[in-house]
């Protein structure tokens, strides 16, 4: 387990035709987040979710418009000191249907996504590759 300490909130905008996943790790490069838990809301136009089985992802791509229900995740970084975005995301057609999954790219926003980035001080948040799940995990000790 680690322990720290919140810091900023940021809030940023992203635009139209984004990636959403590029654009959160974008953002969080630019805000010099290393740590932290990430909160989205907004539309898309297409979304590509992923699914873990057996050691690697399967891909779902629908399209839109659809509505961000949900998005949460944490951000990361790795033994290389690059920055991860872990993200689970929930949209809805508009028959209220949802669906859910790991965020991918190939996510394009539609009208707008607002993002919420908490950051944490005092942590230093790894994620190293596992080999039995193939898996950057958190490290934690």
């Amino acid at each position: 387990m680690l322990e720290g300490k919140i810091g900023r909130i940021i809030f940023s905008r992203i635009l139209e035709d984004e990636d959403l996943a590029q654009a959160i790790k974008q953002r969080a490069n630019k805000s010099g987040v290393k740590a932290g838990l990430i909160i989205a809301i907004g539309s898309l136009k297409t979304v590509v979710l992923g699914y873990y089985k057996e050691g690697e992802y399967k891909y779902i791509r629908l399209e839109g418009p659809l509505e961000i229900a949900s998005c949460t995740g944490n951000i990361a970084v790795d033994e290389k000191g690059e920055t991860i975005i872990h993200a689970h995301i929930v949209v809805t057609n508009e028959q209220g249907e949802a669906f859910g999954g790991h965020l991918m790219q190939g996510s394009i926003v539609g009208a707008t996504a607002e993002l919420t980035v908490i950051e944490g001080v005092g942590l230093n948040l790894q994620r190293i590759f596992d080999e039995k799940t193939k898996l950057k995990l958190l490290k934690l000790g």
